[in-house]
């Protein structure tokens, strides 16, 4: 049997408000990413995944959806959509967007029926419950964002769920219609061309019928999470991950194998690999899915192997997606101390990314080795950030624009920008990053396209080697193909690795990666990587 396309394929993703603006209002924009399909298809990249443009108030910038089936004006229109996916499919590019389907905005009509009685058409469309006899909230549940997950409303005069921001009301997904709705929303989309979506917090659609409060958390969850947080204190059992969303998931797999589109779940659960394992099982359900187990602060080797290693054997036939950045994480460079020598660091996590089994996923300016911005408190935005500062500073460190040119807001607008371009970004933009042949940029488009010559990387099976921190030793192998083995220096000083006695090894030809093997000792700079056979 051949290969599923998607499971070779890599993920770019694009954060629409911070990519290029196109109309002078600071915000990017549709046809800003149209404007840079060039660029993303030369990247050597499969899939773009568009994070949300539709209608919103942009309280959690567009996370809060008002309208599924209409784009914000902010962002274009519904024809700027179609021009942007007829290019993007004309230069072999496959475009997944970002459904939020768990909750929507307080503004959405349904929500604003559904508040006004307790006896209207969709009045059990959100998660309502009366307050306890002393007008406490029906339990313990805890918001991601800060406080408890319920909101008094004196119009039905009882509490609202929200995981999230008080103004992202929980749609209750034990209701047919609510799921109709949703099936619908995304066949609109799916009509008009895409190829593909990305199931954000995809384990938060349903909650438990009878209320139950979380027990304590046995071990502090810091994953999903910072310590700042006391989110992470609950076992998350009863306000999400619950089996009722697996028949969800089927029923949804069926509309997308209609269409022959993907779909990729985002899961943050206590025990992630769980859920991503009963989510992605019989192919039925999700494609891939991937969780923020390479989005914390361990960056070790050991770290990274027991990820993979477990999801390998807890997961089984299930596609993982290895993201190391996107939108709600610190910035890889920077979460992961390679500030040494930042060029060199993203050279060598593209490279180990790239070579770990699964679809990759890559967030936009990671290939430029952009660090975390620093973001001063008068200018964040994130309200996330803004309840839990200063120990946690929110998301706008690694959503600022990218800088495209050292000039003026870094070439992202003419306006004045939603977030400052950072002045060490401007320092090493994109132009200036084409010009250089050793640049990030440049070793990122050799490396992914070296990458598609070796089945290897893209089908084999994965085993590690025991390896001394900071070295992450593997091997690929592949039936019919010779074996390849990948050894990589997480550390900013230089290193030797002895391959196994029965193995020899023969370097590859490679996209540039500093690292050399003698007496079958491989020999690595800081942040220096090796590629051979096996032989």
């Amino acid at each position: 049997m051949s290969t599923p396309w998607w499971k070779e394929a890599i993920i770019y993703q694009v954060y629409p408000r911070s990519y290029l603006d196109t109309d002078g209002d600071g915000i990017g924009d549709l046809n800003g990413i149209s404007d840079r399909l060039d660029y993303i298809a030369k990247l050597g990249v499969d899939i773009i995944w568009i994070s949300p443009f539709f209608k919103s108030p942009m309280r959690d910038f567009g996370y809060d959806v008002a309208d599924y089936c209409d784009v914000d004006p902010m962002f274009g229109t519904l024809a700027d959509f179609d021009r942007m996916i007829a290019k993007a499919h004309g230069l072999g590019l496959k475009i997944m967007i970002d459904q939020v389907m768990s909750h929507t905005s307080e503004d959405h009509p349904w929500f604003k029926e559904s508040r006004s009685s307790r006896d209207n058409p969709k009045s059990d469309w959100y998660v309502w419950a009366d307050p306890l006899p002393d007008g406490n909230p029906p339990n313990n549940w805890l918001s991601v964002f800060g406080g408890s997950s319920w909101q008094w409303d004196s119009r039905r005069k009882q509490y609202y769920m929200h995981n999230f921001l008080v103004s992202q009301p929980d749609l209750n997904f034990h209701h047919p219609d609510v799921q109709q709705a949703h099936i619908d929303a995304l066949r609109f989309w799916l009509e008009r061309g895409v190829d593909g979506v990305r199931m954000d917090a995809c384990n938060f659609h349903f909650h438990d019928r009878q209320l139950r409060s979380n027990p304590p958390a046995l071990v502090r969850d810091t994953s999903t999470v910072s310590d700042a947080n006391p989110y992470g204190m609950q076992a998350h059992i009863h306000d999400k991950s619950q089996p009722e969303n697996v028949a969800f998931l089927e029923k949804l797999r069926v509309l997308l194998d209609e269409y022959g589109a993907v779909a990729i779940g985002e899961v943050g659960a206590d025990d992630s690999l769980a859920v991503m394992a009963e989510y992605t099982a019989g192919g039925n359900k999700l494609h891939m899915a991937y969780s923020f187990n390479l989005l914390t602060a361990d960056s070790s080797a050991g770290h990274i192997r027991k990820q993979v290693e477990d999801f390998k054997a807890r997961v089984k036939d299930g596609q993982p997606s290895w993201s190391v950045g996107n939108h709600d994480a610190v910035r890889v460079v920077t979460r992961w101390k390679g500030m040494s020598n930042q060029a060199a660091f993203a050279k060598l996590v593209l490279a180990m990314q790239l070579s770990l089994k699964g679809t990759p996923c890559l967030y936009q300016g990671d290939e430029l080795a952009f660090s975390e911005a620093d973001v001063p408190y008068e200018l964040i935005q994130d309200p996330y950030g803004k309840t839990f500062w200063p120990e946690f500073k929110g998301r706008d460190g690694c959503r600022t624009p990218i800088a495209w040119t050292a000039g003026a807001h870094g070439g992202f607008t003419s306006g004045t920008p939603w977030l400052p371009v950072a002045e060490e970004h401007k320092a090493i933009a994109a132009s200036l990053q084409e010009e250089d042949p050793n640049s990030p940029l440049n070793f990122a488009r050799r490396m992914i396209a070296w990458r598609k010559t070796m089945p290897q990387l893209t089908r084999g099976d994965i085993v590690f080697y025991d390896a001394p921190e900071p070295v992450l030793a593997l091997r690929r192998d592949l039936e019919g193909e010779r074996s390849v083995i990948a050894v990589f220096n997480l550390g900013a000083a230089p290193v030797n690795f002895q391959l196994p006695a029965a193995q020899g090894a023969q370097k590859l030809e490679q996209p540039g990666l500093p690292g050399e093997v003698l007496d079958g000792e491989v020999q690595l700079s800081g942040y220096g990587a090796w590629f051979g056979y096996a032989v």
